[in-house]
């Protein structure tokens, strides 16, 4: 009953804390302001918790899948039609996710102290809770790893949309009032809904897919969309409510971290997703000379994160939010492949610094 009334009482804080990210004009402010609430909760009342408190694992599952349904729905013909030009995009991806990786495992290894296995995982750039998964088979430092791949993804959000609007002068993506969703979805059409999320979610782990609680559903979305078959349309109130729920649980994990450890690990994740961001943005400006594509859509396109966040912004751009979403999707399925190849070949463990 206790755990119940607190994932109640979260979501209440939830919905209040997004409110007021919105009033401040933040990027996704229904994800970020219930994360940082969270998080604040996780880190400095985790005595006001119940003991062995955990955020509903099944009820993130199932908002994970209306927005993997949301940028499923965006995949339409009209997306292929520029599909030779994705031998490029896509090699770029490839060559990205190679140094990006290596310039993250650089400065968690050296920087951050952190052992090899532990420094491998973290720092790679896609594939969140596989790599999550695979580091804890191989021992590593699950505090630190969970904590380093959490901050990419949140710095991501934070710093792309943020970044452009100062560069092109407006708003950006949620921030600029974006949003794949629709204010006008009867009730009748919410059933179908829950649906193709459940089928999606049994779809992804059907077939293995990479993160499946979003891929399979957003596969099964885009077989719909392609097909003519059905075109889903989601209330933008489930849209908000689904970012609440993800804001929340992710701000969740954050539980017993020092404030120390976290304020360190905050750093490392400025300074690795930095690094990140400035490879796309090398990659970018070359495929731009080679393509003709603009270089604010490529640099979104090719961010270690933030598949929701890169395709509103590419909705704000007048960009395929699909095509971002297309290439994001290979970043983490080609991360995860990677990682997974080169599992049998990590190094020996060894033990990470106590915390400071």
């Amino acid at each position: 009953m206790k755990q119940a009334l607190t994932t109640i009482v979260l979501m209440v804080l939830a919905y209040l804390c997004g409110l007021a990210a919105q009033a401040l004009g933040l990027p996704l402010p229904f994800m970020l302001g219930p994360l940082i609430g969270a998080a604040l909760i996780a880190t400095g009342m985790p005595h006001r918790l119940p003991e062995g408190y955990c955020f509903p694992n099944a009820l993130r599952l199932a908002f994970i899948a209306i927005i993997g349904l949301m940028i499923g729905a965006q995949v339409t013909p009209a997306l292929f039609s520029q599909a030779q030009g994705y031998a490029l995009t896509l090699g770029a991806v490839t060559l990205f996710v190679g140094l990006a990786h290596g310039a993250g495992y650089a400065i968690y290894r050296r920087l951050g102290g952190y052992d090899a296995t532990t420094a491998f995982y973290a720092s790679a750039p896609g594939g969140l809770y596989e790599s999550i998964e695979m580091g804890a088979a191989a021992g590593a430092d699950m505090t630190r790893l969970m904590m380093q791949q959490f901050l990419r993804i949140i710095v991501v959000v934070t710093v792309m949309p943020l970044g452009l609007s100062l560069w092109l002068g407006a708003p950006m993506g949620s921030a600029g009032g974006m949003t794949l969703a629709r204010g006008d979805v009867p009730w009748s059409d919410l059933p179908v809904v829950a649906l193709a999320g459940l089928g999606g979610l049994a779809l992804g782990h059907v077939l293995r897919l990479p993160a499946g609680q979003m891929t399979g559903p957003m596969a099964l979305a885009a077989v719909l969309s392609l097909t003519g078959w059905l075109s889903l349309d989601l209330p933008q109130w489930l849209v908000n409510l689904a970012q609440m729920v993800m804001g929340a649980a992710l701000g969740m994990r954050f539980t017993g971290l020092s404030r120390g450890l976290l304020a360190r690990g905050a750093g490392l994740a400025l300074l690795a997703v930095g690094s990140m961001l400035a490879i796309g943005v090398a990659l970018a400006a070359g495929l731009h000379a080679l393509t003709g594509e603009a270089v604010d859509v490529l640099v979104i396109s090719l961010a270690p994160g933030g598949v929701t966040e890169m395709a509103l912004i590419a909705l704000s751009l007048n960009a395929n939010p699909a095509f971002v979403t297309l290439h994001h999707i290979y970043r983490i399925v080609l991360t995860v492949l990677v990682i997974g190849a080169a599992a049998r070949f990590r190094p020996a463990r060894r033990d990470a610094p106590p915390d400071r």
